[in-house]
């Protein structure tokens, strides 16, 4: 499947087949490809708890709106946002470092540089905090469906939850924000795919406010 096929075929499905699962082995590729998404100074501030237990299936569908599809679906990623995933001492932000210096494209000695930039840039007030982590997320979170499709998986995003009900029952720290959840399976045969909608022409996308 080229790239273009997959941009095309690529939908939110709304019915996923029960019984068709998804292996461990495909859900780690796809993340594998996911994981090359780019972000800020790669920082890679997301994370994803794989929902696919029954329990925790229903747990997670009463906390969103009733949706079907989170308990259809064989398991329902819960993307995790780290507003915290640009401070100093955070154990990827100081693997970040070290592997920079690795490959050779920053030294030792600008560690105090770097810890300023990211200050800066994410830290500077809770709203960039969240615009960091959130933005970073998204690009992780449309390139992982992108790369389901390309593995024959359907997808559906998801906004509409209880935002503090998931981190309650999900434990999930502070720090984290929940920018959506992701169902992934199979499309379930004989059921109405409904056609694909509208989108802005690179004409209606292109403005300036001069």
């Amino acid at each position: 499947m080229n790239f273009n096929d997959v941009l095309n075929s690529r939908r939110s499905v709304n019915f996923f087949d029960p019984d068709k699962r998804v292996s461990n082995e495909l859900l780690k590729s796809v993340l594998d490809m996911a994981a090359k998404t780019p972000s800020s100074f790669n920082l890679q501030p997301w994370s994803v708890i794989v929902v696919d237990q029954e329990s925790e299936k229903e747990t997670l569908k009463k906390l969103a709106w009733n949706q079907p599809k989170v308990t259809e679906a064989p398991l329902t990623l819960i993307v995790l946002a780290d507003r915290h995933g640009w401070k100093e001492g955070h154990p990827f932000v100081e693997k970040n470092f070290q592997e920079m210096i690795r490959a050779g494209s920053m030294q030792e000695s600008q560690r105090e540089w770097f810890k300023g930039a990211r200050e800066g840039l994410y830290g500077a007030t809770p709203e960039r905090q969240l615009a960091f982590a959130a933005k970073n997320a998204g690009f992780f979170a449309m390139t992982l469906m992108l790369a389901a499709k390309s593995k024959g998986l359907d997808t559906h995003p998801m906004d509409g939850f209880d935002l503090e009900g998931v981190k309650k029952a999900f434990h999930i720290p502070d720090n984290y924000w929940v920018p959506l959840l992701i169902a992934v399976g199979y499309f379930k045969q004989g059921e109405t795919l409904m056609p694909a909608k509208w989108r802005k022409t690179a004409d209606e996308l292109i403005v300036r406010f001069d």
